[in-house]
């Protein structure tokens, strides 16, 4: 049986079950018997073995991964723990990219994508995304879609470092500046697309202590060129979390869950980012650092 699975979710347990705050003594109510460490692993797995269904997956888990998870929850409490632990599980992918070697590293990649929430009429007019959700355009894939927008920062190897959910129809400039305004970028060079052009972004980066390039448009004198490699990087990262980690097949039905559904397949990808990076310090692996191949079954 393949154990590159079970060996990254042992390690991430450790992980999760030393940094993620122990249960209050005082809580009411019985010990659960799953812990939180535990469920989080358990979503991180979801996502990996690609089963977008929680009640077939949590079928599966009893036979594929029962030595590792002695209990194993029902549909509804799994994900009711999973939703109710996005804010940890947000905190916990924080704490990989700051132990991972690509923090370090002085340059990062932004951009955004779309995530659809309803494609039909009645889905917009009687969804729990009513109110939240809106109608957006995505220039890349010449489409309109109902729902809203990642905007992602990431380091080069992949790594998620910050990331930002926002209706569809705001403008990607105030998205990524409201992202780039939470975190440090002292020393960094931040690297997005043509749709970020303009002076405003140039002059936050630098008031935050970066810079920020982006490829030249046709109608302006050339200053950075077309940053292909970059870009094509840029696009990888992406292309990950949409196609490999089902982020546009999420299957939320609440802002909410939706939340929880992006945090948990950005800790999947994040957590596979980390656990090669320790294989290649270990010399078990060459590269490429970003690559889910040893984890999806």
């Amino acid at each position: 049986m393949p154990t590159d699975l079970d060996d990254l979710l042992t390690a991430l347990y450790v992980q999760a079950d030393d940094f993620l705050p122990g249960r209050d003594p005082s809580r009411p109510g019985r010990r659960p018997r799953i812990s939180d460490a535990e469920v989080i692993c358990l979503a991180v797995a979801q996502i990996l073995l690609d089963c977008a269904k929680e009640r077939r997956f949590l079928r599966f888990v009893r036979r594929r991964l029962g030595h590792l998870f002695p209990y194993v929850p029902g549909q509804s409490g799994y994900n009711k723990r999973v939703r109710d632990l996005a804010p940890r599980i947000v905190a916990l992918l924080s704490h990989l990219a700051r132990l991972s070697p690509s923090w370090c590293d002085d340059l990062r990649l932004i951009d955004a994508t779309p995530v659809p929430c309803g494609q039909s009429r009645q889905t917009v007019e009687r969804s729990e995304f009513a109110g939240h959700a809106a109608y957006g355009y995505c220039a890349a894939h010449s489409r309109h879609f109902w729902g809203f927008k990642l905007c992602l920062l990431a380091a080069p190897d992949g790594m998620p470092i910050a990331f930002e959910l926002a209706p569809a129809d705001r403008p990607e400039r105030e998205i990524v500046a409201g992202l780039l305004e939470e975190v440090d970028l002292t020393g960094y060079t931040v690297i997005g697309d043509k749709g970020l052009s303009g002076t405003a972004i140039e002059e936050l980066v630098a008031g935050l202590g970066g810079l920020f390039l982006r490829p030249d448009r046709r109608d302006e004198a050339p200053r950075f060129g077309d940053l292909g490699g970059v870009r094509q990087r840029i696009e990888a990262i992406f292309d990950q979390p949409k196609d490999q980690l089902s982020l546009e097949r999420h299957g939320a039905r609440t802002p909410g869950g939706l939340r929880a559904r992006v945090a948990q397949r950005l800790l999947a990808l994040g957590a596979c980012v980390w656990h090669n990076w320790r294989r290649w310090e270990a010399g078990e692996l060459d590269g490429p650092l970003r690559s889910l191949i040893a984890y999806d079954h």
